[in-house]
């Protein structure tokens, strides 16, 4: 399904109750995703389990268990009581991440949130997953028939091989070979060979030429340097491959750095209110404090440097030592895109006030609007004259957002500037403990930063997939911010980036005053009650953090 969702029917919902009524629902701001804006698709099948419900007790009614002796209840209770609820790590306990909260594991779902396109269907880009396939299986290098299938058509000896080839394996070995990989015709006729010469250019810097081999902590050298020409290329300044750091994503990167960072919970965190819940999940896990400062909605969730001060006040005159400041472009859940001159406020606030910058640019690739381009931090910072010693930054990089969706893959790195070479130790010293990030992600994460470039044989397919998906992306946000606007009771705010949208509904007291009588927030009472009576999973808004 491209996007919306599946509704399902079940005992709760014989009352025909609108999720969008004001009179008898609150809704707070909700988190709304790629392809359907955080509203899960599902189908819960609700009779079902009434039914097996019912079994069970008739059953239990039946045959009832079997009684326990006191000694078989004293042999069991130690074993039982080694580990509970109340003796593990409250660290844990604090942490909450919303995204796979109670709402979620309520329901029995197909997931289209957290920005997981592949598993809704889009393609994997042809020309990543044809040379992660061949780095994977170097063998395959040695055969004529692969140079064939990823030889330039146009080459009059190679074309007939590859007629002949294509008859005898299309129909299942080429499919394996490259699974996932939208083999299109195009594709067996054989366009690619940059894919071939890109493969064996990582095969030639990977140890052994082994995917399947531990690789230094840092990542892979030769994929490091591949990384930093690609940062060069895109910023226009320098990058140094030394202060590249691989990691399963950008999530495992965000914790090192937590980590770091967090001595105990004198040790705050500024993070944007409404904010992805890794890094309040992060900050409770490590111990420290979150200091929050919140995006005004009013214009258009805007990160203005008073709110970022007022806040970063408020904590030292509660004897925080405020440490870093997390800053999310494209924004996450919010979608709006930082103006360069707010950018240029924001480092000089860091740079003032002796703070860790953490950039959050996992979205770089989702841009939406005209006016509006990305531009990280670290080019910001470089072209205002900072350098390596002015200011502490950090950027985080995904594969499993932009365009390619390789989320399964577990590929991104984080660019570490500004420290010194004792503290670099030490994070290094952190990334060993886990050994190494996994070959695949590496892989990708150098292949994102070094697409096929105008000239390459693969560039005018592989741009044909780049444009549809951002495209398709970029309607699908202009179609939901529609429909939501359109709805009486309801504003949401343009999307400019990333793949959110973070509508705001405004529902009367009396829903208020019904979910206090049970305990809950108003917003977790509404999705609540929303998923009961139509099979539609959201999630709350204030597990964003945001108010009600």
């Amino acid at each position: 399904m491209a996007s919306g969702f599946t509704r399902s029917r079940s005992p709760a919902s014989d009352r025909s109750i609108c999720p969008l009524r004001r009179e008898e629902y609150i809704l707070s701001p909700h988190f709304v995703s790629y392809s359907a804006f955080w509203v899960f698709a599902l189908r819960r099948f609700a009779t079902g389990r009434a039914k097996d419900s019912l079994l069970v007790s008739e059953l239990s009614s039946r045959c009832p268990p079997p009684s326990l002796t006191v000694a078989d209840s004293a042999a069991m209770e130690p074993s039982a009581r080694v580990v509970t609820v109340e003796s593990i790590n409250p660290k844990v306990l604090q942490c909450e991440y919303a995204v796979r909260g109670e709402i979620v594991i309520h329901a029995q779902i197909l997931y289209c949130n957290i920005g997981n396109p592949q598993s809704l269907g889009q393609h994997p880009i042809t020309f990543f997953r044809e040379v992660l396939a061949l780095c994977d299986h170097p063998s395959l290098l040695d055969k004529t028939e692969i140079h064939a299938l990823f030889s330039n058509v146009n080459d009059p000896v190679l074309k007939n091989l590859v007629i002949g080839f294509q008859c005898k394996f299309h129909s299942y070995y080429i499919k394996y070979v490259l699974s996932l990989a939208s083999v299109q015709s195009k594709v067996i006729c054989g366009t690619f060979a940059d894919a071939i010469a890109r493969a064996q250019q990582i095969l030639d810097v990977i140890p052994g030429k082994a995917t399947g081999a531990y690789s230094h902590s840092q990542g892979i050298k030769g994929l490091r340097d591949a990384i930093a020409a690609g940062i060069s290329y895109r910023d226009g300044f320098p990058a140094n491959p030394d202060d590249i750091f691989l990691t399963d994503g950008a999530s495992p990167a965000v914790h090192m750095m937590m980590q770091l960072l967090i001595r105990s919970e004198k040790d705050g965190i500024l993070c944007p209110i409404p904010q992805y819940p890794l890094y309040s999940a992060s900050i409770a896990l490590h111990g420290g404090s979150l200091v929050p400062y919140y995006l005004d909605e009013s214009t258009g969730w805007g990160l203005e440097i008073a709110e970022l001060k007022k806040q970063l006040d408020v904590a030292r005159s509660k004897g925080v030592t405020v440490r870093a400041l997390v800053v999310i472009n494209p924004g996450n859940p919010t979608g709006q895109v930082l103006a360069e001159e707010n950018q240029k406020q924001i480092v000089d606030f860091c740079k003032n006030e002796g703070l860790v910058l953490l950039a959050d640019e996992v979205y770089q690739e989702n841009i939406y609007v005209d006016d509006k381009k990305f531009n990280s931090f670290k080019k910001i910072a470089r072209s205002m004259g900072y350098g390596d010693e002015d200011l502490p930054l950090v950027s985080f990089q995904s594969v499993s957002k932009g365009y390619y969706g390789e989320c399964g893959k577990r590929g991104g790195y984080m660019e570490v500037t500004g420290f010194s070479a004792e503290v670099r130790e030490q994070i290094y010293k952190l990334a060993s403990v886990n050994l190494c990030s996994n070959i695949s992600g590496q892989i990708l994460a150098s292949l994102v930063m070094n697409p096929p470039k105008i000239g390459d044989e693969s560039y005018e397919s592989f741009n044909v997939e780049k444009q549809g998906i951002l495209s398709s992306l970029a309607r699908r946000a202009k179609a939901l911010q529609d429909a939501f606007n359109s709805l009486e009771g309801v504003t949401c705010n343009k999307t400019e980036g990333a793949m959110y949208l973070f509508p705001r509904l405004h529902l009367p007291n009396k829903a208020i005053q019904a979910a206090k009588t049970v305990n809950a927030a108003p917003d977790a009472f509404y999705a609540r009650r929303l998923l009961d009576a139509t099979g539609i999973v959201v999630v709350p808004g204030s597990g964003f953090g945001q108010a009600s």
